[in-house]
């Protein structure tokens, strides 16, 4: 009777670290962007077991540099991310900004570097996913496989239309699709697709689009005079989604 007694108390200690453990992840409003749908209670239990949830970061924080040897995947739980890699000049090429649910780091799984700086643009969270133990539990969940190449073909296809975007369209076209791609971000992520914030300076955005910030912000005054858009401080709304489809090509 005496090791009924304790094994009682021993299982309901269990099923509460189950149940905590699932809370964490499925609670979230990124779940289903974040993991891969399918996986049963007790493998979602173990891929969360292994989740780092960081403090905020600070405007203008590091999350990693190019100089740190590759140990981790990060998601963005809150808040946004910039990427950039400096030249040979010495100059800063913005490469992507990054929102929730988004993946950093997936380029640095091949020569086990991260290939570019991280920085938050304002007050943000992320989860860090240990690399290695990733791998491990991987073997054994093959959702998370699929999830994970998802998530490179995803990126691949954001280089290629990056490049394309830089080298063969006009000002008004690369600013155009840029916001439309934010759009369709901040949609997927169960926001507004017409009202949201642009966490990125203006100089960040002329630099990721290969432009002058000069001619940034005049594309941007012109494109509220003709009723495309309206912006208060950081905040922009998109007033007429079908031309900014037209004006991107």
């Amino acid at each position: 009777m005496t090791q009924a007694t304790n094994v009682t108390p021993l299982f309901n200690d269990l099923a509460k670290i189950e149940r905590d453990h699932t809370v964490a992840c499925q609670e979230c409003s990124l779940y289903r962007l974040c993991l891969p749908l399918g996986l049963h209670n007790n493998d979602l239990v173990r891929l969360d077991t292994i989740i780092k949830r960081s403090q905020n970061y600070k405007r203008g924080h590091i999350l990693f540099t190019d100089e740190q040897p590759f140990k981790s995947l990060f998601v963005v739980r809150s808040g946004s991310f910039k990427t950039t890699i400096s030249a040979s000049d010495g100059r800063e090429q913005v490469t992507s900004f990054y929102f929730p649910g988004e993946f950093i780091g997936l380029d640095a799984i091949h020569q086990s570097e991260y290939q570019s700086n991280a920085k938050a643009l304002e007050s943000s969270s992320v989860c860090e996913l240990p690399y290695d133990m990733l791998q491990e539990i991987g073997e054994e969940m093959p959702q998370l496989q699929i999830q994970m190449l998802t998530r490179l073909s995803k990126e691949l296809a954001g280089d290629r239309n990056l490049m394309l975007l830089l080298g063969k369209k006009t000002a008004d076209e690369k600013l155009a699709t840029f916001l439309l791609s934010l759009s369709k971000r901040f949609q997927e992520r169960g926001f507004s697709a017409t009202d949201f914030q642009l966490s990125m300076s203006r100089s960040d955005i002329a630099n990721h689009l290969g432009l002058a910030v000069e001619t940034i912000s005049r594309l941007f005054s012109r494109f509220q005079e003709e009723g495309l858009i309206s912006i208060a401080g950081k905040a922009l709304s998109v007033q007429n989604i079908e031309k900014l489809k037209q004006l991107c090509g």
